[in-house]
């Protein structure tokens, strides 16, 4: 314990074993997709293994503070953080490259029409969910720009907890963005549908996971607070207590 200690306290060490985390995550995912092609496959497996790093980051907090053992891993949802935006920029872009082909309007559900002459809408959900996974990429470079200690000092720890504090949102937009991809767009009734992405039960069971755990944190925070305020109630009530 204490040598994995001094190993998550080194911030050098803490990055290296995140990017060989993300590395061995990004080979995995590929296999479980290597049925698709290489632009699909590679791109899935880069957005996999993002949200994973980002969940594991959601999922730190609230596990350390209803299982104190757990603080230890604290000092690595910076690392997590930061790879997982890596990997969510690498993702997106194996899409500008070889999905859209760096035509933009392609990227917000536009298709060049011949016979009318200029672009129409024919992907609406697509472009929307590629809308919400941009904003959430800006975002997430924000937050991983700013998760540095020279960013604590320049920003001040009030407003470097404000910026980091907003991290749900980010998780919050990116599992709308991957739900879209994993339960909607491929089900256009006039192609063929492929089979299910095998990752759906896992993608529900740690969206399921992250919220049990912040409820759970939230529900025992409270608890803490309330037992706290009533035994400083009863120390002023009774002038004898404390005396």
């Amino acid at each position: 314990m204490m040598f994995e200690s001094r190993i998550l306290r080194t911030a050098g060490r803490r990055h290296i074993l995140t990017l060989v985390l993300a590395v061995l995550l990004v080979c995995l995912f590929g296999v479980v997709h290597g049925q698709w092609s290489d632009m699909h496959r590679w791109n899935k497996a880069a957005a996999d293994a993002s949200f994973l790093l980002l969940t594991a980051t959601m999922v730190i907090g609230p596990a350390a503070r209803l299982w104190p053992r757990l603080r230890r891993l604290v000092p690595v949802r910076r690392e997590f953080g930061i790879y997982a935006i890596v990997l969510a920029l690498v993702h997106t872009l194996i899409i500008f490259d070889g999905w859209i082909e760096w035509n933009f309007a392609r990227l917000f559900g536009f298709e060049f029409h011949p016979g009318l002459g200029h672009y129409v809408m024919l992907q609406n959900g697509f472009g929307l969910a590629n809308a919400i996974g941009l904003l959430a990429l800006a975002y997430g470079m924000v937050l991983a720009l700013t998760s540095t200690d020279r960013a604590v000092r320049i920003l001040g720890g009030p407003t470097w907890k404000f910026i980091q504090g907003a991290a749900y949102v980010l998780w919050a937009l990116v599992v709308v963005h991957t739900a879209y991809f994993l339960y909607m767009h491929f089900l256009d009734f006039h192609r063929a549908t492929p089979e299910p992405n095998p990752l759906q039960g896992w993608f529900v069971s740690l969206v399921v996971l992250v919220l049990g755990l912040r409820i759970g944190a939230s529900v025992l925070t409270w608890r803490k607070k309330r037992n706290r305020s009533g035994r400083e109630g009863d120390a002023q009530a009774d002038p004898a207590i404390g005396a």
